[in-house]
């Protein structure tokens, strides 16, 4: 099929978008606004690019079935469903968290930073173990 190239592309996204969210921790975390904020809206950036690639694959592709067996079945669908259900909350909070930064609401920016952050990095990470278990680790 011409779009199974985006599951990569996914995986991808979600690895460049890990990135970006540790390198504007570190930022702020070191005092340096500016960087931070070019690393968090690069971030936002690249995982709507993500959504924009994770719409366009699943509705020309569909869904994938789990190919391993034993152990890998409960492990991956307790990683997927996490993954899916924090992704799903991820979305709004990013938006919030994003936009009271860019109004310089610094201090409502921070309460929600705090709370949006690690479940991003979650989100971004478990989206590459997801596609790792599903196309490269137990694809038969």
């Amino acid at each position: 099929m011409k779009f199974e190239y985006l599951s990569t592309v996914n995986a991808v996204l979600n690895f460049i978008s890990f990135l970006l969210l540790v390198n504007g921790y570190r930022h702020i975390k070191a005092g340096r606004k500016k960087k931070h904020k070019r690393s968090m809206v690069a971030a936002f950036s690249v995982s709507g690019l993500f959504l924009i690639s994770y719409l366009t694959y699943h509705f020309n592709v569909g869904s994938v079935a789990f190919q391993g067996e034993g152990w890998s079945r409960p492990l991956y669908f307790i990683i997927l469903i996490s993954h899916i259900v924090l992704a799903v909350v991820t979305v709004p909070m990013a938006v919030v968290t994003i936009a009271r930064g860019l109004k310089g609401k610094y201090e409502l920016h921070k309460q929600i930073a705090k709370k949006t952050f690690p479940i991003w990095v979650y989100v971004s990470v478990t989206g590459v173990a997801v596609y790792l278990m599903l196309y490269q680790i137990f694809n038969s």
